[in-house]
């Protein structure tokens, strides 16, 4: 007897419908898998085998096949042991049901116990997409899936469970969302509040202005002077996000396998610090089957990159592209993905190796040749894609010992939320989300400056060699200094504000 069952199989950030089909026909005992599985989907047999057994039915000693349709399309992890084991127990007649309707999702251990899937949300919004309004899911990704709206959620906990559902002998487990459950923020590094860092308000002001129009900042100081803990700050300043963000987001680190089970939706903006020696493809994604990146686990986030000029020039080029596009193609030889890339990136470097290149207190024992080379590591058109670059200079002794606090994350919070309430008005009914993410013909339309400004502009082009990249830079940088102060039209002042972030120099 022929049976099918309905899954999904994820393509990049997107599914696609998997129908599981089970025969079985006379012959030397045997369960053959086709239809591009990986190791993974191999694996299935031995857990397969096992948790029938496990589960109170009988694993058929017959020739068995199943296929993965469509063929051409690559099949990998364990999502698919549950529909192949009840596609086995239909073919055998062990149960009697009709699951032409029902999408299913899960991995099973030897016991028949389900255990958590990775991309369930993505599945699940896919199958309703597709009309299928009734998924099985895991007990534990139940809150997971139930954030796609219109699905009635059935959540197992075991093959056993599901096989007496099916015998009609216990009534569907349906998962209902209970009022006072709170969405977790993923687990990360402490945050910290900026009115506890010493000093720096120059620089607390640039990352105020930055996450305000989710502009692209490096900072640039000697060490010991604040850099990495004020960029663990900007997550304190940082608007929450939007439920659409959110979904997005979530979407992201549930394919990623980095979705705790107690986590159904993302409401944390993501703050991701990868070290200077991680691959091309663990920073932009990529891999046989290509998966997320840093950069795209940054999505709605900030990507910091600590010690820049260390993560070597060839990588930081890859950036280049995902900057300006706000996404990153992947293409392989089976195919192209597409994944999400709309993030602040955030860079701190040291002016020299050693450190101390234009330091008042400690000379540099860097020959010039020397310092020249590590800056000129960060090229020209990485530089243009960088609309803020402020120093940090070391603290004073008087600074660090005063009691007194700064102004609190959660002021400033307030005006970077405001700041982003006019951008979301003004770019309504576009894609568009924040300043930093206008092309052209937004600047040319929503960048209007007064006559005194437009003479600021043409000098700083003159004398600074601007491109026209940086120009426009300098526009958007301006329009976000305008948004904070509640002005329509840019003034002078703003558009000096903003030119004094660009470099003088290369760096």
């Amino acid at each position: 007897m022929l049976a099918k069952v309905i899954t999904c199989a994820i393509v990049g950030l997107d599914g696609a419908i998997v129908e599981v089909e089970a025969d079985m026909s006379a012959g030397l005992p045997s369960l053959t898998i086709v239809g591009l599985p990986d190791a993974a989907v191999q694996e299935a047999k031995e857990r397969v085998r096992a948790a029938i057994r496990n589960s109170g039915c009988t694993f058929p000693m017959k020739r068995i096949i199943v296929n993965l349709a469509p063929a051409d399309i690559k099949k990998e992890g364990p999502a698919y042991d549950l529909p192949i084991a009840l596609g086995i127990l239909l073919s055998s007649e062990q149960i009697f049901a009709d699951v032409s309707e029902i999408m299913i999702i899960g991995e099973l251990s030897l016991d028949g116990s389900l255990r958590q899937t990775n991309g369930v949300l993505p599945m699940v919004a896919l199958g309703r997409e597709e009309g299928y309004t009734t998924v099985i899911v895991p007990e534990v990704n139940a809150r997971e899936a139930s954030l796609v709206e219109g699905v009635t959620i059935i959540p197992a906990n075991s093959l056993s469970q599901l096989v007496s559902y099916f015998r009609g002998e216990i009534p569907a487990p349906e998962y209902e969302s209970g009022e006072n459950e709170e969405n977790s923020p993923l687990p990360s590094m402490a945050i910290t509040d900026l009115a506890h860092i010493k000093g720096q308000e120059h620089v607390k002001r640039a990352l105020e202005v930055a996450a305000s129009g989710g502009h692209n900042t490096i900072m640039m100081g000697p060490p010991g002077s604040g850099k990495t803990l004020l960029a663990r700050s900007l997550s304190s300043i940082l608007p929450p996000m939007t439920n659409e963000e959110a979904l997005e987001v979530t979407k992201i680190y549930s394919i990623s396998g980095l979705l705790p089970s107690d986590t159904p939706l993302v409401r944390q903006r993501p703050f991701r610090s990868p070290h200077y020696t991680i691959s091309n493809a663990g920073l932009v994604g990529g891999g046989h089957i290509p998966k997320p990146g840093e950069i795209s686990l940054s999505h709605r986030g900030v990507l910091f990159l600590d010690e820049l000029p260390e993560f070597g020039h060839a990588l930081l080029e890859t950036l280049r592209q995902p900057l300006e596009d706000k996404v990153i193609t992947i293409s392989r030889a089976q195919g192209s993905v597409i994944f999400p890339a709309s993030f602040m990136l955030v860079g701190a470097m040291n002016p020299c190796p050693c450190g101390y290149y234009g330091d008042p207190f400690r000379q540099c024992t860097c020959p010039p040749s020397l310092v020249s080379r590590y800056q000129r590591r960060i090229s020209g058109p990485f530089i243009d894609r960088v609309d803020i670059f402020v120093e940090v200079p070391h603290i004073d002794y008087e600074k660090l010992t005063d009691e007194r606090l700064g102004e609190e994350s959660a002021k400033v919070q307030e005006r970077v939320v405001k700041a982003r309430t006019k951008q979301r008005e003004r770019f309504q009914g576009t894609a568009l989300t924040c300043n930093a993410e206008m092309t052209p013909t937004e600047v040319r339309e929503f960048c209007q400056v007064e006559d005194a400004a437009q003479s600021l502009l043409k000098a700083a082009m003159k004398q600074l060699y601007l491109s026209a990249r940086a120009f426009h830079r300098i526009l958007k940088l301006a329009r976000t200094i305008a948004d904070l102060e509640g002005t329509d039209i840019i003034k002078a002042h703003q558009v000096a504000e903003a030119i004094q972030y660009r470099p003088r120099s290369q760096l």
